[in-house]
């Protein structure tokens, strides 16, 4: 009532012609727009002192509270975990475990299947998880070594949900055949908003390109892309090698 009330005032003031509401749209446009007169100089130092004000918390609030708090919700971590923007989200059973120099944004989630036993990720040593990335665990993940997962990817090891909608209606979960394991095994480049469903292995140091959802397993040395994805060609030994000498 009052927001329909504010509404017609607001639409009378804007389009009265009395001098009264003229006067007071016009009063109300400059105070919108009103600046304080500030040398550069100032404006300069104000944003630096927000930088460095918001740099101590991320600090701050990384080390004696995220990341702590994070290693309270893991099975087991290595050492020199970087955890930025805050703290990943967790549902459900999940046991999870990360080696040596992983690096994983706050903005992830990770959940495992109520109904399942134990349902585990396993990530490997100096592994990147991207903002928003999820990862739903039927029975088991296994996340390789050198791993890079790119933001909004999504790895799902089960649907959630009964093929059959009679059973959907009913609100049961799925069935043990829709559950499968994901492996991604060392090396393996993630793109950015990659889905991986179901029994799915990607062999070692393959690509995932953008926006790609893989539904197969892959060999290694594999360029997957596409959707449904399918392999674009094989990533030469010697081409991974020559790269690998030049970017050291």
């Amino acid at each position: 009532m009052y927001l329909l009330s504010f509404a017609r005032c607001e639409k009378w003031i804007k389009n009265s012609k009395h001098p009264f509401p003229m006067a007071l749209f016009r009063l109300v446009s400059f105070i919108r727009v009103f600046e304080l007169p500030s040398p550069q100089w100032f404006n300069l130092c104000l944003y630096c002192l927000h930088q460095t004000i918001i740099t101590l918390w991320h600090y701050f609030s990384h080390f004696f509270y995220y990341l702590p708090a994070f290693k309270g919700r893991l099975h087991s971590y290595g050492k020199r975990t970087l955890l930025y923007n805050g703290l990943p989200f967790f549902n459900g059973p999940l046991i999870m475990t990360i080696g040596n120099d992983c690096r994983i944004s706050g903005k992830t989630t990770f959940i495992g299947r109520s109904d399942s036993i134990y349902p585990t990720l396993c990530v490997g040593n100096n592994v990147d998880i991207g903002w928003q990335t999820t990862v739903v665990v039927g029975n088991k993940i296994n996340i390789g070594d050198n791993v890079r997962i790119a933001g909004q990817g999504f790895l799902c090891g089960y649907p959630g949900h009964p093929i059959n909608p009679h059973l959907r209606a009913q609100g049961l979960p799925d069935l043990p055949q829709q559950i499968g394991n994901i492996t991604l095994e060392n090396d393996v480049w993630v793109g950015t908003r990659v889905s991986i469903i179901g029994n799915v292995t990607i062999g070692a140091r393959s690509i995932i390109a953008t926006g790609s959802v893989v539904t197969k397993s892959f060999p290694p040395n594999t360029l997957i892309a596409g959707n449904p994805a399918k392999a674009i060609k094989t990533l030469k030994n010697d081409v991974l090698h020559s790269q690998g000498k030049d970017t050291s």
